[in-house]
């Protein structure tokens, strides 16, 4: 039985700040039934009818399969246009070509660099806008996260959350924030100089003390993990950030999650997430780049603990498909 909330129909999906812990705990609440649905075979079509324009200035697998699958799960047409199909502040400003959009798609997905332009897309578009990615926040992974946590667990509050890495990306923030709003013990790990922004920290801290929540930055790994439900990491350098490779790796080694650090959480239930892809071997060109540049045969998590039973990766990955298709039907479908 879902809870009974204020609607959030018309409602767009920015950051986790601009909802409820209420709210937010619905959307979970919601991908869990969506998800079962799908299991069993009973049609969810929520969103027939409707057409959804998916813009990606950054490509992403799982981001653009999983709103894709959700869109037409859901009754809905998706029309993915790439960095070469729109001229978002080129050819044509941010604000006409949301009230273009606006005028042809009953939604749109973001994913892209700037997080203005999803805001200016919310702005102007009149329809309800989805955050798949920005430099600031990444909210559809945090649910996706949280979703996973809730199976492992059954629930969210007080989990002992710790992220591990590069403390100031957009996952980091979405993971602080979020943590926070859910009443979950959050932490960040990661040297000094990648602690998250002082605001981001505030807000989080603002959250917590509303839920019941915990929040912690420290840069000591034994102090950061102790007793740890979840460790979560993410590359060392982000897309766009390729030239500082040699500076992460010097920051960032005494970070990796290895499986020294899963044992110095004193918990074996705890799981392990990533948002993917990770670098855990020399499978791909990149990773084989950088052994041959550093010498260094895994990065952010070691071969070993990605593929133990700590790692939820791919269950975490099929979630971004749920979550996303909760956080549609609510805001835009005709839920009851």
């Amino acid at each position: 039985m879902l809870a009974t909330i204020p609607s959030l129909q018309g409602r767009s999906f920015l950051s986790e700040k601009d909802f409820t812990k209420e709210e937010f705990l619905y959307f979970i609440e919601l991908a869990m039934k969506l998800k079962d649905e799908k299991k069993y075979g009973i049609p969810h079509r929520h969103l027939a009818g409707k057409n959804i324009a998916l813009l990606f200035e950054k490509p992403s697998t799982r981001t653009r399969c999983a709103f894709t699958v959700a869109c037409i799960d859901l009754g809905a047409h998706p029309e993915y246009l790439g960095k070469d199909d729109i001229q978002l502040g080129k050819k044509e400003s941010i604000e006409d070509t949301a009230n273009v959009l606006g005028h042809m798609f009953d939604g749109i997905e973001f994913r892209g660099f700037e997080h203005k332009k999803v805001e200016m897309l919310a702005k102007h578009s009149g329809v309800p806008v989805w955050n798949g990615l920005t430099d600031q926040w990444h909210p559809t992974q945090t649910l996706a996260d949280f979703l996973t946590v809730k199976e492992n667990f059954g629930y969210l509050q007080g989990i002992k959350f710790v992220y591990v890495g590069d403390g100031r990306n957009n996952v980091a923030n979405s993971l602080l924030v979020g943590g926070a709003l859910v009443g979950m013990d959050v932490r960040i790990c990661s040297p000094e100089s990648l602690f998250p922004a002082e605001e981001v920290v505030e807000t989080a801290q603002s959250l917590a003390a509303q839920s019941g929540g915990k929040v912690t930055i420290t840069s000591n790994v034994e102090e950061g993990v102790a007793g740890a439900d979840v460790i979560y990491t993410d590359v060392w350098v982000s897309m766009g950030e390729e030239d500082k490779f040699a500076e992460r790796i010097e920051l960032l080694s005494p970070y990796q999650v290895n499986m020294d650090m899963v044992r110095k959480t004193g918990n074996k239930n705890m799981i392990f997430l990533h948002c993917l892809p990770a670098f855990h071997d020399l499978e791909t060109k990149y990773g084989k780049d950088i052994y041959e540049k550093y010498g260094l045969g895994e990065m952010e998590v070691t071969d070993e603990v990605f593929r133990s039973a700590h790692s939820k990766v791919f269950d975490q990955a099929e979630n971004r498909m749920h979550t996303i298709k909760a956080v549609m039907a609510a805001t835009l479908g005709n839920m009851k």
